[in-house]
């Protein structure tokens, strides 16, 4: 029997395909150029921030009426249903299918279904895709875009990571989160804690000025979260962690030196096998002093502004 296959679908703007394809490599190995992906790794898609829908692939042919035949040999019980046609615009090389034929393939998949139709509130749903010359039926997941629910926080800071950034970055850390240990080390307000905490991710926090430690603390429980953060400096940190996220001090009141930065990714390469880098500023050179090489990299993008996110090990 082979091992269970998914598809995924993305959303993204321009700006966030390099993040987008460093987030998909963090989960799958190798990334995707257009926006389906194909693999064997189930990832809840709404946990990513670009994910848009899973189908779990039970049934596959290169005719719809094959695929038909396949799916009447579906047994659901008694439960309601509903099925859904993914191809409600262009994946890959494969074009938009319009409204109208959409609704007829998903009655014709509909049909061959022992069980009862419920478009509101359905038990099960199904999806059926079209990509290239194969049609594929399974069971559908559609993203929650739970990152847009933390967008506004009781306390923020413009120069935070937005919370589509931090929840990738989050993914990028720790994309297999059982039984890993992540630190933040210099959390700021939290915008990474939130996401990661929510992600269920096993996560802590910490950061040398008390009062974005208070606002952390409150920012992860205005939304039910429950997480450790505490105060005082990254040299005191005495746990060791699987890996650690670092968005390097940026903003008008902090000016980091390099010796700064430096002196954080040491202290970094002591407690954490894996270090994620978030950075404003070019600092490959200060990576290698600090013991570190750079496995994989990408650019996140807003506008004229950028941030580079680095994976150090």
């Amino acid at each position: 029997m082979r091992d269970p296959e998914f598809i995924y679908t993305y959303v993204r703007h321009k700006d966030e395909q390099d993040l987008c394809k460093l987030e998909m490599r963090a989960f799958f190995g190798f990334d995707a150029p257009s926006n389906v992906l194909k693999s064997t790794v189930e990832i809840n898609p709404s946990r990513s921030p670009f994910m848009k829908e899973r189908l779990d692939i039970l049934y596959e042919d290169t005719s719809l009426e094959g695929l038909q035949e396949q799916v009447g040999q579906l047994e659901i019980e008694d439960k309601t249903f509903r099925v859904v046609c993914l191809n409600t615009t262009e994946l890959d090389t494969t074009k938009k299918i319009g409204h109208a034929e959409r609704r007829k393939i998903e009655r014709e998949i509909g049909l061959r279904i022992q069980g009862e139709p419920d478009l509101d509130n359905p038990e099960l749903v199904f999806g059926i895709v079209l990509l290239g010359n194969t049609w594929y039926f399974g069971q559908y997941v559609e993203s929650e875009a739970i990152w847009f629910q933390h967008q506004q926080k009781p306390h923020m800071y413009s120069t935070a990571l937005s919370t589509r950034v931090a929840r990738a970055v989050a993914n990028i850390a720790a994309p297999q989160p059982e039984g890993i240990q992540v630190i933040d080390p210099c959390c700021g307000i939290g915008t990474v804690l939130v996401e990661a905490l929510s992600m269920g991710i096993d996560i802590v926090g910490r950061d040398i000025n008390p009062l974005v430690v208070l606002g952390s603390r409150k920012n992860i429980a205005y939304f039910g979260l429950e997480g450790n953060v505490t105060i005082g400096p990254i040299a005191d940190v005495v746990d060791h962690y699987d890996v650690a996220i670092i968005d390097m001090p940026y903003n008008l009141f902090t000016h980091i030196t390099p010796e700064g930065q430096l002196d954080i990714l040491k202290e970094a390469r002591r407690f954490a096998k894996k270090v994620i880098v978030v950075t404003i500023d070019t600092i490959d050179h200060l990576v290698a002093d600090a013991g570190f090489g750079i496995t994989d990299r990408c650019i996140a993008k807003k506008g004229t502004f950028s941030r580079q996110i680095l994976i150090c090990e």
